[in-house]
This record gives structure tokens, sequence and C-alpha cells, in this order.
């Protein structure tokens, strides 16, 4: 098992979780976060801090797109491991529908 970030982080990108990360296991693109599934230690510190609740176990049923993208971009963005403030409309686009179709970016963001 690992932890996961779905498409409620895009747009949102609260950090959070990256203060909590005993292992730096987040990554950054442009409008969202990722977690290395390899990295990542199954603690689940990272789930309760994320204000999105955009973080969850890989077990859920229907998250296996979600481990592909989190595997692939952890593999390419730069790492990420202290906390930035959110995008100034977080909060306006926290729980929207279709984010991914949306807003999803492949570009990485800036990292540490």
């Amino acid at each position: 098992m690992t932890y996961i970030v779905t498409d409620n982080c895009i747009k949102c990108k609260y950090m959070d979780c990256v203060e909590v990360c005993p292992v730096d296991c987040f990554y950054e693109g442009e409008n969202m976060l990722v977690i290395h599934p390899d990295e990542c230690i199954d603690c689940g510190v990272c789930e309760p801090e994320c204000p999105a609740e955009a973080i969850v176990p890989d077990t859920e049923p229907g998250l296996e797109s979600w481990l592909e993208i989190n595997t692939k971009f952890a593999e390419v963005w730069p790492n990420i491991t202290e906390k930035r403030d959110p995008p100034a409309d977080a909060e306006k686009h926290d729980g929207e529908k279709g984010k991914f179709e949306k807003y999803f970016s492949e570009a990485p963001g800036e990292g540490d």
C-alpha cells in the first residue's frame, strides 16, 4: 500500500502534507503535488493534514489511474520538502468537479 494524491489537489495545492512527511516523497507539479509510491512508507501522517482531502490510500477502489499519475510524475517533477502558501484561489477550487480535465498540467513546479 501507498498513499496517493488525487484530483482535488489540482489548483488547491495545499502543502501541509509536505512538511509532515518523514521521507520527503512529495513531488511538485505546476498546479498539484504527487507522492512517489516507491518512496512512501505508508505511515499515513500526510492524509489528515490535507485540507482538500486529496490524499488517500491506494487501496481504495477506482484509483488505479491516480496511482499511475503519481508514479509517472514523481519521476519527472522536482522534490518538494518545504511548505509554501497555496494559490490565492485555492479555496474556490476545493471540491470542484472535473478538475483533471479542466486544469491538470504536466509542467513541473519549482520544487525546493
